[in-house]
This record gives C-alpha cells, sequence and structure tokens, in this order.
C-alpha cells in the first residue's frame, strides 16, 4: 500500500514580498517528503506564468499550484494605490473560494488529506475556514520580529490616542519623534519608526485598522513562523515568546536555507511576478570585488519623477559602478524613462534592469552596497550575504528595519525622505571610500557569519526548522 504523504497547503498574501519567502518554506517542506499545494489567486497566479516563475517546479512531483479567485481584473492589484479596493476585494472573493478548494483538497480521491495549512500573516480568515474544515492551521509572518511586534501594538497606539495623526502638521513637526518606550524587546524607539501607517492622518484608516485586526487575528493561531534568526532578533524574539501564547518558530533566513539543499532544481526555483533580467550577472562579472553598487526599492514602491531624476543623477554623479532595478511600474503615474543625456553619462559603468534574480546579485562578490527600500526580504538578504546598505524606506514596515539596521545591526545609514542628488552622491562617496562604509562592511560580514551559523547543523533557524517539521509530522499521525 502506498504511503500517505504529509499535505500541507501554502497560501501567501498576493504581493511579491509574500509569495518569495512562502515558496521558500514551500521548498524546505517538500525537501523532506510533504505533498505541497501552493495557493494563489487568480491575479498574481497569472502574473507567475507570464512571468515564467512556475517553470521550474511545474515537473516536480508533489508540488502543485492552485488557486483561488480574488475577484480583481487584471488590469487591478496595485496594494499600495487602492488599498482599500485591493484588500476589500480579497476579504470578499477569498473566502469562498478557499472554503471550497480546501474541502476538495481535504477530501481528494488520491487519499492525501491535508495535515496543516500554512498561511500568510495577511491572509488570517483562513483561520475561521481552517477550523469549520477540521485541519490544523500554523501562520506564517513574512516580515521581521521587529515589525511583527510593532503592528501587534498598533491597536494600543489607537487606544492612546498615538494615531491615527489629529492633521497634516503633526507629520513635519517634533511629534513624530516621540519615544514608545513601552513596547516588549524594544529599546527607546520612535514614533517614526513603528511604520508608514502610523503617520496617517485619516481618523477611519482602512489599511491601518486591517493591519492591526490580521496581527491580532494572527496571535490566535497555535503557531507562528518567522523568517529570521534568533540572534539578529534575539530581544523582541524572546519579547513574543514571553508574552504572547503561539508557539514561535524562526527558521531563517529562508533563502539561505534552501541554498543548503543539494537538488539543482530547487536550487533554481523562481517565484518572481516580473521576468528576471539574468544576463545583469555576467555583466557583474565584469567589475573587481565591491566594487559596484545595487539600487532596487523592492516590488511596490512608487517614486515621483523628481525622485526618480535626483537618484539618478546622485548615483551617476558618483562615478561607481551601478546596477539599479527600474520596475516598469516604479514611477507613479506612468512609465519611468530615463533622459538620453543619463543615459550617455552611465554607459559602460551603469546597468539598468526591469527585474533580476536578487539573491544571486547580493551574493556577487562585486556587489558593494545596496541602496534599498528595506523591505524585510531585501534587509535579511542583504544581511545574509554580508551586504551594508543605503536605506530609504518607503512603506509600511520599512521605517522599523530601517531603523534596526541603522541602529541596532549598525550596517545601515538612512537617507532622507526628499534627498538631493549631491546628498546622495555624497553618501555613496563616504560609503565606498570612508570610514563609516568600512565599519559597516565589517558588520555585515559578521552579520553573514552568524546567518551561516544559524542555518547549520545545531544552529537555531535549523533546530527550529527540524523542530516544526517535527510538530507537522505528529499532526499527520493524528
Amino acid at each position: 500500500m502506498e504511503m500517505k504523504r504529509p499535505h500541507v497547503v501554502c497560501i501567501p498574501f498576493p504581493t511579491q514580498g509574500h509569495i518569495n519567502p512562502m515558496m521558500q518554506i514551500a521548498i524546505l517542506l517538500h525537501k523532506r517528503g510533504f505533498l505541497i499545494s501552493f495557493v494563489n489567486t487568480d491575479y498574481s497566479h497569472q502574473r507567475l506564468v507570464r512571468s515564467g516563475g512556475l517553470d521550474s517546479l511545474e515537473c516536480m512531483d508533489g508540488f502543485r499550484f492552485m488557486t483561488i479567485s480574488d475577484g480583481l481584473s487584471p488590469s487591478s492589484g496595485a496594494v499600495l494605490e487602492e488599498p482599500k479596493v485591493f484588500l476589500d476585494a480579497m476579504k470578499e472573493n477569498c473566502v469562498a473560494s478557499f472554503r471550497k478548494l480546501l474541502r476538495e483538497l481535504h477530501h481528494s480521491p488520491d487519499g492525501h488529506r491535508v495535515t496543516c495549512i500554512v498561511s500568510d500573516s495577511f491572509m488570517t480568515f483562513t483561520l475561521k475556514v481552517a477550523e469549520e474544515v477540521g485541519i490544523p492551521e500554523m501562520i506564517f509572518c513574512p516580515m521581521g520580529a521587529c515589525g511583527f511586534m510593532v503592528i501587534a501594538q498598533y491597536g494600543e497606539l489607537m487606544r492612546r490616542g498615538l494615531t491615527p495623526l489629529k492633521d497634516e502638521s503633526y507629520i513635519n513637526n517634533v511629534y513624530l519623534d516621540t519615544t514608545i518606550d513601552w513596547i516588549p524587546g524594544m529599546r527607546a524607539i520612535r514614533l517614526r519608526d513603528l511604520g508608514s501607517l502610523v503617520q496617517s492622518t485619516d481618523a477611519d484608516d482602512f489599511a491601518l485598522k486591517f493591519v492591526a485586526d490580521e496581527a491580532q487575528n494572527t496571535l490566535k493561531a497555535s503557531v507562528i513562523i518567522f523568517n529570521t534568526f534568533d540572534d539578529l532578533e534575539h530581544e523582541v524574539l524572546h519579547a513574543i515568546r514571553a508574552v504572547f501564547p503561539p508557539r514561535i518558530y524562526s527558521i531563517g533566513p529562508l533563502s539561505r536555507q534552501c541554498r543548503l539543499t543539494s537538488d539543482h532544481r530547487m536550487k533554481s526555483v523562481k517565484s518572481s511576478l516580473w521576468k528576471e533580467e539574468r544576463e545583469c550577472l555576467k555583466w557583474l562579472d565584469s567589475f573587481e570585488a565591491a566594487s559596484v553598487i545595487y539600487v532596487n526599492f523592492g516590488s511596490t514602491t512608487v517614486i515621483t519623477e523628481q525622485q526618480l531624476m535626483e537618484f539618478g543623477w546622485g548615483i551617476a554623479n558618483s562615478n561607481y559602478p551601478f546596477m539599479w532595478v527600474i520596475r516598469s511600474d516604479l514611477l507613479m503615474g506612468g512609465h519611468a524613462k530615463l533622459p538620453q543625456d543619463f543615459l550617455d553619462e552611465i554607459e559602460g559603468r551603469g546597468m539598468l534592469v526591469s527585474w533580476c534574480p536578487q539573491e544571486e546579485v547580493l551574493a556577487h562578490p562585486s556587489i558593494s552596497f545596496f541602496l534599498t527600500h528595506c523591505g524585510w526580504n531585501s534587509t535579511l538578504e542583504s544581511l545574509s550575504f554580508g551586504v551594508p546598505m543605503l536605506c530609504w524606506p518607503f512603506f509600511f514596515d520599512q521605517q522599523t528595519n530601517c531603523y534596526y539596521a541603522c541602529n541596532e545591526w549598525e550596517v545601515g545609514v538612512e537617507i532622507g525622505k526628499n534627498a538631493q542628488r549631491d546628498e546622495i552622491s555624497s553618501f555613496f562617496k563616504e560609503l565606498m571610500e570612508g570610514e563609516k562604509g568600512k565599519e559597516m562592511r565589517e558588520k555585515a560580514l559578521k552579520w553573514k557569519e552568524c546567518a551561516e551559523l544559524s542555518i547549520n547543523e545545531g544552529g537555531s533557524s535549523h533546530t527550529n526548522l527540524e523542530l516544526l517539521i517535527n510538530e507537522l509530522a505528529q499532526l499527520k499521525e493524528n
């Protein structure tokens, strides 16, 4: 008789920064013999198909893709441009569709009943559905422990009247420098470092309340999985374990965990919503070690034309080689296009791509610094590969990640929201040639070593991953 494999249903929130780490968890579980049903919404699934992001997995035994309806048209899905429309569509359409799919999977003709659901911490409607169908569920938090601890306090911040702000004058005065000294596991941190949502002036801000509710729902789960490692966020992780009831497994950096596998197919797995331009890796081969600046503002940041030009000329005027990821939708309200005089100026020392294999870029020896928006995946990958950061946080938890990168981990320098080209150029010259840059590179290499130790046998993340897999295996037996 065929042995029934444990069957895990993975369901990420439908944006790039959430799909990637959930895919990495799915790959690690599949490697250990689990049957994986990876559930995307219609919108993100179609984008993955168009980008070729699923090609490397479609032929793998026991790894299958499913979709649920999100009610979004092909032209929608811009979570930052229309967050209420996006999130409303998710809440209204996904519940019934997921319930139907889950029941079908749980009573599949092949007999592989669902062992457990691993759901994104922004898809907590799945908790109720899982309870209805009688299936255990774990929550995966795709942000850092510091970012999660902050959003877990959003309800308290609102009760204390600290957010939303009374009016726009509070954004530009010293109010945002108010010290918050009561968050468990965090030293005194400023209000401005608690994410962009707390700077809202809308008394009924939909996104703020949505995130606050999702954090509280996450805390109802029996298990929360974090893409981090204990040495990096030990104080916050200790506080989460002490204050909140769920069991906590910190198993990151997931990108490094996946690179340990000996399966070539798994190493080449992609889950990108954009088609990657891999020729950039050959271009990087032509440069000396630690000589190239890497610039990428992530998958959701949008900038103005003025900001595009200031960054462009600031980077170009520094006279260092650079690689800049400019998404087709990076520019607010239009397609990002740089003038010919700029392209002439950077010829031979600047490469512009629409998307790239970021982990491979950060692992490349020619990369010296990373100009980043401080999304959690980018922050953790940068630390994991020993690359210090110039930080320009834009949205959500990025301000918190920036604070930690600059103040706790000492691998980052924050650049002002309205930085001008001369300032940007000066930052790069100081980081590439000055004492500050040297100190940051040394710190970053130490964190790289810590990350490697955590995923090796006996390390905290390796141990936690084994405990998580054992718990999932016991669910199958029960």
